[in-house]
């Protein structure tokens, strides 16, 4: 059997463990046992967009309900597939759940990519799987910094490298909501290393200020509440939030000074105004969605398989240690911790402070 979390899609904090068959494993086809993963905000900007983007397609569920993709490891303890052997470890695309089923192809010494046929029209960059024995990223220290940071920091890395080949669309500063969040976190450093011309504003809940400050990633940190305090300078913005009247606030105040409107993330649920909290019908630029994967797809391709990984890698290192210390890791054992973490995410409350990692 299978324990999956089944989440309401209509009704995000609305989540139920569910046991479900798992059947015989396919020809081709290995069996993950899930050993860890984290729950983030970006998490739940999954399931907010799940039916737009199509997140809640990766692990079918019944009707109406979605199973959550998560970042994590896994053991391999059930193989059909002759180039993948019982006891090796994984790290990738995972559910909610307590196992997964993949059909690996592609197979190199490094990973794989998993074929069956539901997951097939989705970004493939969901679909791979790194092989941890020879995964150059692989730290066994760092698993779990791994897990909280590492598809986060990706996402703001290849945010700074979409700016920067626009040339900050001709922006002084750069200006970050939710700058607790890791993604916010992860964009600030590579601009730090990439733009240190470009001021990082970080805009954060009265409460988050002083975590914010104690990154040391932003030039300036800012509450929600005193936006019209920052000058009309020529800037971008980077809503990770998804509060549709925060964002409507940032354009009112700078209007034309305003040069571009970057929509990321959710993580003010009931705040949103229309898909990842767009806002309607307002001065300066109209603010447009950003999509991971196709940007990683870009910037493989200009650089190379081998120098993009590296130049990666090399910001993630340097990300790593800016943020040391500064989240503490929380272990938390079964798929009931994994439910409850992640109906408090949609809730907004859980301290930024805390990096929340289930063992199920």
């Amino acid at each position: 059997m299978t324990t999956q979390v089944h989440v309401a899609r209509n009704q995000l904090d609305q989540a139920e463990l569910a046991e479900v068959d798992a059947g015989p494993l396919a020809d081709g086809a290995v069996r993950l046992a899930v050993e860890s993963f984290s729950v983030t905000s970006n998490n739940v900007t999954y399931a907010v967009v799940g039916e737009m983007v199509g997140y809640w397609n990766f692990f079918p569920a019944p009707e109406g309900q979605g199973i959550v993709p998560m970042w994590g490891h896994a053991k391999v303890i059930e193989s059909n597939c002759p180039d993948i052997e019982v006891g090796e470890r994984v790290y990738g695309y995972l559910p909610m759940a307590s196992h997964l089923d993949v059909v690996p192809g592609k197979v190199s010494t490094h990973g794989f990519v998993d074929m069956t046929a539901h997951r097939q029209p989705l970004p493939p960059i969901y679909n791979q799987y790194s092989r941890l024995a020879a995964d150059p990223e692989h730290d066994p220290a760092r698993e779990a910094e791994r897990m909280i940071y590492g598809p986060l920091f990706k996402t703001g890395y290849m945010i700074d490298y979409f700016m920067r080949s626009n040339d900050w669309f001709g922006a002084e500063r750069v200006i970050l909501t939710s700058a607790s969040s890791k993604t916010a976190m992860g964009l600030a450093s590579s601009a730090r290393q990439n733009s240190p011309e470009v001021r990082r504003i970080g805009l954060t809940s009265a409460g988050n200020v002083e975590f914010v400050k104690g990154t040391g990633l932003y030039d300036d940190v800012l509450a929600y509440g005193d936006v019209e305090s920052l000058d009309r300078l020529p800037s971008v913005s980077v809503d990770f939030s998804g509060n549709g009247g925060l964002l409507a606030q940032i354009h009112q105040h700078l209007g034309d000074s305003l040069k571009y409107s970057c929509l990321v993330g959710v993580t003010h649920i009931d705040d949103r105004r229309g898909p990842a909290g767009s806002a309607q019908d307002l001065p300066g630029p109209t603010p447009t969605l950003f999509f991971a994967p196709d940007h990683i797809v870009a910037f493989f391709k200009e650089y190379g398989p081998q120098k993009a990984a590296e130049m990666m890698a090399s910001a993630w290192q340097d990300f790593l240690r800016t943020v040391e210390g500064s989240v503490q890791i929380e272990r938390n054992a079964g798929l009931e911790a994994a439910r409850d973490v992640f109906v408090e995410m949609v809730g907004g409350t859980v301290d930024p402070a805390r990096g929340i990692v289930i063992e199920p």
